[in-house]
C-alpha cells in the first residue's frame, strides 16, 4: 500500500446473493444482487483528503459502511482530526467531524457501520496522520432478467391455483 497517499482498496468479498419476492402469489420474484467490497483509504499531511465516488449511470444503490479510523505506524501524538464532508436529507452538501484521534489517549475508534451515501469525501482537518479509514462498499442491484428456475417455479404456482385439490367422493358399499 502506498504509504502518505489515499489509496482505494477493492476486494471482492461476495457478502451475499439473494432474491426478493414481490406481492402476489403470480408474481415472478425480481432477482436482488448484494455485493460487498473491502474499502480502505488514508489520510495524511502528504493526502489531505480522499474522495469516494461511483459512477453516475450506474443504476445500483451504493452505500459506504464506515468501520474503523486508526492511526497508523508513524502518528506522532497529536490531535487528529477526521472531517466526513456529504449530503444531507435536502441533498445539501455538510461537513462533519466524525473523529478525534490522539496516539497517547485514544488511537483508533469503531464507526460500528456508519452508513454514507457516495460522493463522500474525507479531510484531515487537524494533525499531520497517516490515519485510516476502512469499511465495506455495499453494491445493491435489481435485474429485470428472470432465470428459467423462476419462470418454472411461476408457471408451478399458476397451476396450483387453477387445479385445486379436492377430496374424493365417497362411493357407497361395494360388496
Amino acid at each position: 500500500m502506498a504509504t502518505g497517499a489515499a489509496a482505494a482498496l477493492g476486494f471482492l468479498s461476495q457478502e451475499s446473493r439473494c432474491r426478493a419476492g414481490g406481492a402476489g402469489s403470480l408474481r415472478v420474484p425480481t432477482p436482488v444482487t448484494m455485493d460487498s467490497f473491502f474499502f480502505g483509504c488514508e489520510l495524511s499531511g502528504h493526502s489531505r483528503s480522499f474522495t469516494f465516488k461511483v459512477e453516475e449511470e450506474d443504476d445500483a444503490d451504493h452505500v459506504l459502511a464506515l468501520t474503523m479510523l486508526c492511526l497508523t505506524e508513524g502518528a506522532k501524538d497529536e490531535c487528529n482530526v477526521v472531517e466526513v464532508v456529504a449530503r444531507n436529507h435536502d441533498h445539501q452538501e455538510i461537513a462533519v467531524p466524525v473523529a478525534n484521534l490522539r496516539l497517547s489517549c485514544q488511537p483508533m475508534l469503531s464507526l460500528d457501520d456508519f452508513q454514507l451515501q457516495p460522493p463522500v469525501t474525507f479531510r484531515l482537518k487537524s494533525g499531520s496522520g497517516p490515519v485510516r479509514i476502512t469499511g465495506r462498499h455495499q453494491i445493491v442491484t435489481m435485474s429485470n432478467d428472470v432465470s428459467e428456475e423462476s419462470e418454472e417455479e411461476g408457471s408451478e404456482e399458476e397451476e396450483a391455483e387453477l387445479c385445486p385439490i379436492r377430496p374424493a367422493k365417497k362411493q357407497g358399499g361395494r360388496l
